[in-house]
Parts: structure tokens; C-alpha cells; sequence
């Protein structure tokens, strides 16, 4: 017999037990199909929809609300979609009221729309928008950060909302609440959240641990932890213990509906591939004038390029410096998408619409890569832990400034993450040719277009010259075989000091 004090114990040892012992029942997360998901989505409901480009959307899920017609929606999506696919499946039927996005160059329908006042557009940093998105999901109702400061995203008056029918503004951005931490600006922005979120992944247990595909988890862990309801799309359905506890990327605490896609069309938007026997440095890109011209701007982009670094190239001229840099000079390469290791285009037969670039070009990687959320890509871009990024550019000026996300009323793109490179890597390195098509000059006095971020540029490549600043300083360091001192003054309004040691590339 136990004594009445080591019965107590055993009792409520029992219960303790008890108390911690796994639920014997699962909640059936499992509908039959993305109509059944998406049906109670109400006109007016706000979105968050992961994706990036076209690569990780819930095709399914977006399908069954085009067809369940919900309209007046605010959808939260790093991208706008294209004409007839993804979101841009939504504006066709006039289902979108209001866009919160980073890109949306490639949806030429949205553009339209934008422009003739019939929906809204909010645009935000790639990075603001991916930790609106994660904070918001954290319970974090608002966050300071230096990206955005010095441009409309901090100072307001960006237009929101054109008077139908009219180039004037209806709605207009409001300022941001500023502050200075150990002597740098910041701006508050506010968190986000939604409704309802959709999102695409690779496998879940029919508990709802969802596991993701390459750099097609992008925006989607982020969206889905901002859903007040989150609905998962997944190309498979398994037993619950069927994977590795550590290998979940989305607890299933998440995730309130999954369903089983089928008929995934998951479109490139940009299919690149490796041709057999063509080297980068021979590729048709690099032929003609206008290829020379690039390949000028490649070279010596390719020269700064030192061992170890850690790199991020914007899309477009940044990328082809890739093809030139020293075979003793190992570096690794990191896309705003999710991915640390990018590697060359790969043959076409391995080919994977899972693995996209920023550029939304089909790659690889290399051995040692990793792929992660947009919100763990940003943080190493703005936490400094990129080296250097080379972007692209429209506009810089004399004491620095960039200018390359927007043509008022007329090229609406989007910043995408180049307010958060420019914020956040150590070194900005502008590649872009040095007049538009020979006329039009793009080295001013000032510039004439909204900035991205004010005198952040640190060294700038044009087919014709390399500028860097030093101590607020324009300095001429090196030019072009193909020009001289007084041709590059005759195409720069910009005023400039030519260093002793002038170089030639």
C-alpha cells in the first residue's frame, strides 16, 4: 500500500501525463476541391497571395475565385500576375479593387486599369512588403526601417488612385512618421494583414505541415502566416509522420484549409537555358553594337568582383557580369527571391519552373545553396550581410542620387527590392548605358524622376565611363577605349572631376 502523500503524488503525476499526451483526433483540414476552399471569400475581402512572378502561385485556388466572382478585392501579392494568369486572371473580370505590391511591370491589363483610374495601386519596397507581411503574422503591429527614406514611399505623394478617365490624382500617398536611431533615418510602416490567404506549396500531411519547393516558397510562408484564414494549395497530400518533423516549413498551425491541386500549367516567365558549347562570354547577347556596348559594361562591372563576397544582381545588365568574372575568384550570388548559391542557366532539358531567378530566369545552383522565405532574403539585405549589388538604372545624379523605379504616368513598374539593396548592401554599383539610345542624357544636375534613394550611388558603369564618389565627390576613374575625356563631358550634364590616374577598360 502507498502512503496517502505518494498517492496524491501518483495522481497528479497521472494527470500531468495526461494533460501532455497528443490529441487522439486531427481537425479535417481537407476539402475536396480549390471551389469548396474558396467560396465563403466575401466581395470587399482583403488577400495575401504568395508567388513570386509566376512562380509558387496557387493557380488553383486564384481559378476558383475567378469563377466564384468575388469582387472589390485588395490583394496583397508581391506581383500583379500577367494578363491572363495569376491575379491578373481577376482583373479580366474586374474582380481586383486595389493592388498592395512591389513589381507590376508585366501585366500590361493592370497598367491599364491603373492608368484610366478603375484600380488602385499601393506600391511598397520588396522588402517592406515582405516584413509587413511577416511582422504582421508575428503581431507586430508597425516596424521602423531606413528603406524608402528620401523617396515618395517615405514622403508621400505618390498616386494611389487616378480620377477615372484622367491623369489627375484622386488618391494620393499619405508621409511617413520619421525617426533617427544612432544617426540614420528610418520610417514606420505598418504591418499587414488579411483575410484570407492563398497560398501554393509542394507536400503537406493531412495535418496541415506544409513543405515547400525551391524558390518557389518565396512570398508564401510570409502571406500565409498573415491570413486570418489560410487555404493551401499542395501538389501532395500524405500521411501525417510521413516526413521529418525538422523539415517542415510551415507548422500547421498556419494553415486552417488544404487541398490537392491538380493541372498545374506553372508557366516561365522567362525561359533561359544554357546552349551546348556557348560560353557566356559568346553569347548572342554580347553581339552587335548594342551587345558591345553591354559587354563593356559587364567587363569592368566584373572587375570590382572580389573572392568571398557575397553578391545580389539586380535584373537585366547586372546579371551579365556573371560571364566575366576571374576563374580564381569565387564568390556566391544571392536572388531577393529566396535563394543563396545561384548558379549558371541550366541545360534545357533541366529546366524547373520551382527554380526562378529575380529576373523570373529559369537557373540552378550550386552545391551549397539554400533556398528560404522573402522575408529571411531581406533580412540579409537590409542586416547588411550583402557585400555589393549591382543594379540598373534610369537616372543619376551629380551628388549621387539614383533614380530607377518609376515614369510617372507613363512606365509603372515598381520598385521591387531595389529600395532595400540600395538601403542595405555595403557597396551600390549602377550598370546602365550612359544616354538613352545616343539622345537622351541620364547623368544629370538632378534628377528629373521620383528617387529611389538619394546619394547612394558609390560607383556607376556606363558603356562609356566609370564615375565613383568620394567624399560627396564625382570622380571620372576610368573610360571606354571608344571615347575620350571631352566626348564623355558632351554626354553628361553632370560635373565631374577626372582623377590623376585615369584608367581604360
Amino acid at each position: 500500500m502507498f502512503s496517502r502523500s505518494t498517492s496524491l503524488f501518483l495522481k497528479r503525476r497521472l494527470v500531468s501525463n495526461l494533460s501532455m499526451a497528443p490529441s487522439r483526433t486531427m481537425v479535417n483540414k481537407i476539402l475536396p476541391s480549390a471551389a469548396e476552399a474558396v467560396k465563403d471569400i466575401p466581395d470587399g475581402a482583403t488577400l495575401s497571395v504568395g508567388g513570386f512572378g509566376q512562380c509558387g502561385l496557387p493557380e488553383n485556388l486564384i481559378q476558383a475565385l475567378e469563377e466564384h466572382g468575388a469582387k472589390d478585392l485588395t490583394c496583397i501579392s508581391n506581383n500583379a500576375g500577367v494578363s491572363d494568369f495569376g491575379i491578373g486572371k481577376l482583373m479580366g473580370k474586374r474582380q481586383v479593387k486595389k493592388m498592395i505590391s512591389s513589381y507590376v511591370g508585366e501585366n500590361q491589363r493592370f497598367k491599364d486599369q491603373y492608368l484610366d483610374g478603375t484600380i488602385e495601386l499601393e506600391l511598397v519596397p520588396q522588402g517592406t512588403l515582405a516584413e509587413k507581411l511577416r511582422a504582421g503574422g508575428a503581431g507586430i503591429p508597425a516596424f521602423y526601417t531606413p528603406t524608402g527614406v528620401g523617396s515618395a514611399v517615405a514622403d508621400g505623394g505618390a498616386t494611389i488612385k487616378y480620377k477615372p478617365g484622367t491623369k489627375e490624382a484622386e488618391i494620393l500617398s499619405e508621409p511617413k512618421e520619421e525617426r533617427i536611431f544612432k544617426g540614420r533615418k528610418y520610417i514606420l510602416e505598418e504591418s499587414l494583414t488579411a483575410d484570407f490567404a492563398l497560398v501554393k506549396a509542394w507536400k503537406a500531411d493531412k495535418a496541415g505541415n506544409v513543405i515547400f519547393n525551391k524558390s518557389a516558397r518565396n512570398f508564401n510562408a510570409d502571406c500565409a502566416k498573415a491570413g486570418k484564414i489560410c487555404i493551401v494549395e499542395v501538389e501532395e497530400i500524405v500521411e501525417i509522420d510521413s516526413f521529418d518533423p525538422d523539415h517542415v516549413h510551415l507548422p500547421h498551425i498556419y494553415v486552417q484549409r488544404l487541398i490537392k491541386g491538380d493541372n498545374y500549367v506553372k508557366p516561365i516567365e522567362i525561359l533561359t537555358y544554357s546552349n551546348p558549347g556557348e560560353t557566356g562570354a559568346s553569347s548572342s547577347i554580347f553581339q552587335g553594337e548594342a551587345g558591345e556596348r553591354r559587354k563593356r559594361i559587364a567587363m569592368k562591372a566584373a572587375s570590382l568582383i572580389q573572392d568571398g563576397m557575397y553578391i545580389n544582381l539586380g535584373i537585366g545588365i547586372p546579371t551579365l557580369a556573371t560571364n566575366f568574372i576571374a576563374p580564381d575568384v569565387h564568390v556566391t550570388f544571392q536572388s531577393e527571391n529566396g535563394i543563396l548559391g545561384l548558379g549558371e542557366f541550366p541545360p534545357k532539358d533541366k529546366v524547373d519552373a520551382d527554380l526562378i531567378n529575380a529576373g523570373k530566369q529559369s537557373v540552378s545552383v550550386v552545391p551549397g545553396a539554400s533556398f528560404f522565405t522573402s522575408s529571411d532574403s531581406f533580412a540579409m539585405i537590409r542586416g547588411g550581410h550583402v557585400d555589393i549589388t549591382f543594379l540598373g538604372g534610369m537616372q543619376v545624379a551629380e551628388n549621387g542620387d539614383l533614380a530607377n523605379w518609376i515614369i510617372p504616368g507613363s512606365l509603372i513598374k515598381g520598385m521591387g527590392g531595389a529600395m532595400d539593396l540600395v538601403g542595405g548592401a555595403k557597396k551600390v554599383v549602377i550598370m546602365m548605358e550612359h544616354t538613352v539610345k545616343g539622345k537622351e542624357l541620364k547623368i544629370l544636375k538632378e534628377c528629373t524622376l521620383p528617387l529611389t534613394r538619394p546619394q547612394v550611388v558609390d560607383t556607376l558603369i556606363t558603356d562609356l565611363a566609370t564615375f565613383q564618389w568620394k567624399e560627396g565627390k564625382m570622380i571620372l576613374t576610368d573610360i571606354a577605349e571608344v571615347t575620350t575625356v571631352d566626348h564623355v563631358r558632351s554626354v553628361t550634364e553632370a560635373s565631374f572631376e577626372v582623377a590623376d590616374d585615369l584608367g581604360r577598360y
